[in-house]
């Protein structure tokens, strides 16, 4: 796993970077705060950042929004506080993991792969409700198509909706794809 590591501290980032790597990690870049982690992931290449921060600041939480949205990785942060609202910021923000009391050595590895399970596992769901929405949104569309041909041909719901599955077949195209030009051409 590529990791891009974020700390303030060059020699407590070192020893971190050391404590990756015998971890089997590969430290491919670091920075010294957590801003425009976006350009940072892209530049780098990395699967995973790591963030060992005293404090994660608002910048850092929004930095960490905008790579939730934009490039999704896991995201791991150690810190040394633990308020429960600025925890909840950071979750909501799409932090994979938030390990308070820093990073020990022992720890990493363990830490890091709860964080990658739980971040495919966030991201599966995504998809999965990005799905539920699109399949929604086009049964809404046959749902419309068939009401207005019933009310404009007096036709029942059955044959509306077989109405509609012939053009679909006859063209060759998605039934929600005719649904939806004929919703446009009335």
């Amino acid at each position: 796993m590529r990791v891009l590591l974020i700390d303030g501290e060059p020699d407590r980032a070192a020893a971190v970077k050391a404590g990756l790597e015998a971890a089997g990690f590969t430290v491919v870049a670091t920075a010294p705060e957590a801003v425009d982690l976006t350009r940072l992931v892209r530049d780098s290449a990395a699967d995973i950042i790591v963030c060992d921060l005293d404090d994660p600041g608002r910048d850092a939480l929004e930095s960490m929004r905008a790579l939730n949205r934009d490039e999704p990785r896991p995201v791991v942060v150690f810190a040394e506080r633990g308020d429960p609202a600025q925890i909840e910021a950071a979750i909501e923000a799409g932090v994979a993991a938030y390990v308070v009391e820093g990073l020990a050595p022992a720890r990493v590895r363990p830490v890091l792969e709860v964080a990658i399970r739980r971040f495919r596992a966030h991201q599966a769901l995504r998809a999965q409700l990005e799905q539920a929405q699109a399949t929604l949104a086009e049964r809404t569309i046959i749902e419309r198509a068939k009401g207005m041909l019933m009310q404009r041909r007096r036709l029942s719901e059955e044959e509306a909706y077989r109405l509609l599955r012939r053009w679909a077949m006859d063209r060759s195209r998605r039934l929600v794809d005719v649904a939806h030009d004929f919703l446009h051409e009335i």
